[in-house]
């Protein structure tokens, strides 16, 4: 019993060594540690899967991208114009500097880029991604952005220093923001198309908020749709690109499926899929950069019950051979004793190896001529003289 709860010990160290070395769910998922992503396919809050299926009982066609945009958009096989193709920043998965020519040529054919980037506000994914989305929205959109302090701070007019009570209450609000989402109200600055029948849309932030200015480009302008209630600063903007048009929205959490029902956000989305989608156009989601791509994905496969569930029963059937089918202790083995045939050989190989043949032959002719003398009758010893 002691031997077999001594190996039992033993199998179940081996088996948290394996677990260990190679099943690390934290850096083999989606690169946010398990967050759920903004993907089309994505079910839970952060995802756009709620926005794909009311737009596809709408009558609305709707597809994943979901290859790059360099080879996808060459062989997309929809409408040339009145497409939105919408785009979440930050990415998991890094822009190539082949997929702006493309891009930048579809948009100015008489498509429409959607970015949505979370910029003021900050959702978990977001978070997690790591990634600053300011970058990829100055190359997919020709716009830069920066922090309303940094505006600030350049042009020379001296920020106020915080007190002590102001650092104080903002460690509150982050502390706060760990517990429970942070709303942010969008608010339209003027009427437009995009906002008929809009009063405000609702973003939701799991960590801190922060305000973001654009640098209006040399060679066009931008358009500020919509301001931020709480900050007063602007969070979507618009600027014609070619016969298209690019949409940024400062706020990432807008059409997600947490925010989606919140005031009215699903009528926004509404209004820019009207202005923007033709008779025979689509809306597209970027799923390849948010990790959900066309080839292998490794975050799906770890992410599968399956694979834990096989698992499992290997290690049990394992654990069943290792305790029930092997033998805990060899039984001693009993060498039998050798014959006397079997010994004669043996030395005579060994002598074999070390006499000459001559030295053999002599040998056996002594031992011979022993034998005889030992056997015949005794006799006085004859001598015979020399020569």
């Amino acid at each position: 019993m002691r031997e077999r709860l001594i190996t039992l010990f033993c199998a179940l160290g081996a088996l948290a060594l394996f677990l260990a070395m190679f099943l690390r769910a934290g850096d083999v998922t989606n690169g946010r540690g398990g967050v759920p992503a903004p993907t089309s396919e994505e079910r839970r809050g952060n995802g756009y899967h709620g926005a794909m299926v009311w737009l596809g009982e709408e009558h609305i066609k709707t597809a994943s991208v979901r290859q790059r945009f360099d080879r996808w958009l060459a062989r997309a096989g929809l409408s040339s114009t009145g497409n939105l193709l919408v785009v979440t920043l930050p990415a998991v998965t890094a822009f190539r500097t082949e997929e702006f020519r493309p891009l930048d040529t579809w948009v100015r054919a008489g498509n429409t880029l959607l970015v949505l980037a979370a910029l003021s506000d900050d959702p978990d994914w977001a978070f997690s991604a790591g990634r600053p989305a300011s970058n990829d929205l100055a190359l997919l959109t020709g716009l830069e952005f920066e922090t309303v302090r940094a505006a600030q701070l350049r042009s020379s007019r001296p920020a106020k220093p915080r007190a002590i009570d102001d650092v104080g209450a903002r460690i509150a609000a982050t502390a706060k923001a760990f517990a429970q989402p942070q709303p942010g109200t969008l608010v339209p600055n003027g009427p437009h198309r995009y906002f008929a029948g809009v009063r405000t849309a609702v973003a939701l932030s799991d960590y801190p908020w922060q305000a973001w200015a654009v640098k209006v480009p040399y060679d066009g302008f931008v358009l500020s749709l919509a301001h931020e209630r709480e900050t007063g600063e602007s969070v979507m903007w618009t600027r014609s690109l070619g016969n298209g048009r690019v949409i940024v929205s400062g706020l990432g959490s807008l059409f997600t499926n947490r925010a989606l029902g919140l005031a009215d956000n699903a009528q926004l989305l509404a209004n820019i899929v009207a202005v923007t989608v033709g008779p025979k156009g689509a809306v597209l989601f970027d799923d390849m950069h948010q990790g959900s791509g066309a080839a292998y994905d490794p975050a799906k496969f770890y992410s599968d019950r399956r694979l834990y569930e096989t698992i499992g029963i290997l290690a049990a059937l394992w654990l069943c051979w290792v305790l029930g089918a092997t033998k805990l202790q060899l039984s001693g083995l009993r060498a039998p004793a050798p014959r006397e045939a079997e010994l004669v050989q043996t030395t005579g190989g060994f002598l074999a190896r070390v006499l000459t043949p001559a030295a053999a032959a002599l040998g056996l002719f002594e031992h011979f001529f022993r034998r005889v003398r030992e056997r015949s009758p005794s006799g006085p010893e004859k001598t015979y003289p020399p020569g």
